[in-house]
């Protein structure tokens, strides 16, 4: 697992855009208009997170959508599971 998803995702509004994206592939704009963040703050965000890996973008005509890539989540989800015993001690 890439310890970097903990230092993109820490970030409140990257956690919000990834949280965003989960309901599907969004394109910048709407990204910006339901964060109300302006366009480069967004834009610095997702290519923070398409850098880790953890979305990527596609062109429809004029529009770039953002979606969730599966392999960190996938990763991040290995990685927790060897501490599930640590909870289920404990609960």
């Amino acid at each position: 697992m890439n310890p970097q998803i903990f230092t993109v995702l820490s970030e409140q509004n990257r956690l919000d855009i990834v949280e965003l994206l989960r309901a599907g592939a969004k394109p910048v704009n709407e990204i910006t208009a339901r964060l109300r963040l302006n366009q480069p703050q967004v834009s610095k965000h997702l290519r923070v997170l398409a850098d880790a890996g953890i979305v990527n973008a596609h062109h429809i005509a004029q529009q770039r959508y953002y979606q969730l890539q599966q392999k960190p989540f996938k990763e991040l989800e290995l990685w927790l599971d060897r501490y599930k015993n640590i909870w289920n001690e404990r609960g």
